[in-house]
């Protein structure tokens, strides 16, 4: 890869599935480098699924060496338990990226919908179908969780080349309006 490429990687946080998908960006492109899940045995105890998260985060970090780590936010369901657990499974996959030195950014299954797709109530056949023509591969993996993932880690690159989506979350308009005056319309 050249070394204006920087690598994305994606996370669809679970506790039986975990997606991940990898993206590299150069410029304003995109291009899959990878995408998988890591099935974990629903028999085995909580912390060992957890411990699996870590060391299979540590693999790919260590593997693609990736500047971001862009993570599904969990959604609210009814099932507390459920909820606990995949929040644990959101944050040893979170400390392990920061740990390695990786940023983290977190999207909501909404806000990666509407960025994909452009309708944050679109299902996973649509999200897998619509990454098919933004980073041309044909493959059709077994669990879509490993197209969500890819799915975060594109979100997460059209908000960092989007100057006005990442002005107005991190730094607020007045930074982005002084630092671009050709964009205000003077009366």
């Amino acid at each position: 890869m050249a070394n204006n490429t920087k690598i994305i990687l994606g996370i669809d946080p679970g506790t039986i599935i975990m997606g991940y998908g990898l993206i590299a960006v150069s410029g304003r492109q995109a291009a899959i480098i990878e995408m998988d899940v890591l099935k974990m045995n629903p028999k085995k105890d909580h912390y060992e699924r957890l411990q699996m998260i870590h060391h299979r985060m540590n693999e790919l970090i260590r593997q693609h060496k990736p500047v971001c780590c862009a993570i599904e936010a969990p959604f609210f369901g009814k099932n507390v338990q459920s909820m606990l657990k995949l929040g644990r499974a959101q944050g040893v996959a979170i400390a392990t990226a920061m740990q390695a030195g990786v940023s983290v950014a977190e999207y909501s299954p909404k806000k990666v919908k509407q960025a994909i797709t452009g309708n944050g109530n679109a299902n996973k056949e649509q999200v897998w179908q619509m990454l098919q023509r933004i980073l041309s591969f044909t493959e059709q993996p077994e669990y879509l969780d490993a197209t969500d993932a890819l799915a975060v880690a594109v979100c997460h690159h059209f908000q960092e080349s989007n100057p006005l989506a990442m002005a107005g979350k991190s730094k607020g308009w007045e930074k982005f309006l002084q630092q671009h005056p050709e964009r205000v319309c003077k009366p």
